[in-house]
């Protein structure tokens, strides 16, 4: 019997978790200018403390899903943005669902 066995490794980043613009460049290794790029788009929204910008958790996942649309599928960053939107109405409509599916009367 043949038996492969892969290891991953990585870290998991909180929501809470704050870091500036060079620091969530390297952890999503790309460029600041890429970043900023994605900041005027409206993709990410960085906390501003003391005229420095401040990313939450949640931009390293918007960060590295642009990555992926841009390199699976070409989009341009006005393209991604669009569809990171998308993908968050079609997840508040998945818990809608589950929510009347479930039996429960709570749908906002």
């Amino acid at each position: 019997m043949n038996v492969k066995s892969c290891v991953f490794s990585g870290c998991v980043i909180e929501d809470e978790v704050e870091m500036s613009l060079a620091e969530l460049s390297q952890a999503c290794c790309v460029t600041a200018e890429w970043l900023i790029a994605l900041v005027e788009e409206g993709i990410l929204e960085p906390l501003v403390d003391e005229r420095h910008w401040r990313f939450g958790g949640a931009s390293v996942y918007r960060a590295r899903a642009v990555q992926r649309l841009q390199r699976d599928l070409g989009v341009n960053v006005a393209g991604a943005a669009l569809a990171l939107e998308l993908l968050a109405e079609i997840d508040t409509l998945r818990m809608r669902l589950a929510v009347l599916e479930s039996g429960g009367s709570e749908v906002s």
